[in-house]
């Protein structure tokens, strides 16, 4: 079984290979790997480098909704816990976005606590990304809608890490003020 960081390298360099090709919305359309870095980043960062099985899933949490990836495989090369972990945090991409945002709200207070600390790391990255200097009207509206629910999905996990937290706070400050 993988540890350490060994772990977590072998989970970006899935990451990388999974997600090859795939740009995210904001920031120029950039890389989807500087998300999952961002994410996986953050949650060292908060926790002090001392849970390679949350860093792990947080690179690895958007895999299978966005690639072949299964929980099997995943299972497999990293363990149960950062299956788990991944399984959680993903969408039903056969519903509707309003079905998915709602199911997001509805689990949240249900999820593991790494779970809920990949989401609130996920939704500050993505609030992040969507904040330009100069937005057009279009990217304030999309900006404020992802914002607010982000804001419900996150109420539901919060309380397992305050630097987290007020990371998200922060986040959603930035929003607010953002021209």
């Amino acid at each position: 079984m993988l540890t350490g960081i060994r772990l977590v390298s072998e989970a970006a360099e899935l990451a990388a290979r999974r997600h090859n090709g795939q740009r995210r919305k904001g920031r120029g359309e950039e890389p989807y790997i500087n998300h999952l870095a961002e994410v996986a980043n953050m949650l060292s960062e908060v926790t002090n480098g001392e849970d390679a099985e949350l860093v792990a899933a947080g690179w690895l949490h958007d895999t299978i909704e966005d690639s072949e990836t299964t929980n099997d495989e995943l299972a497999d090369r990293f363990g149960l816990r950062v299956a788990g972990l991944v399984v959680e945090c993903t969408d039903d991409m056969s519903l509707p976005k309003s079905e998915r945002r709602q199911k997001q709200i509805e689990d949240a207070p249900k999820q593991s606590p790494g779970a809920k600390l990949i989401k609130i790391a996920d939704k500050v990255s993505n609030i992040r990304a969507r904040i330009f200097a100069n937005p057009s009207a279009e990217q304030r509206e999309e900006l404020a809608d992802y914002a607010a629910w982000a804001e419900q999905v996150v109420a539901g996990c919060r309380g397992g890490n305050a630097t987290l937290d007020a990371l998200f706070d922060e986040a959603v400050a930035n929003a607010r003020r953002a021209p």
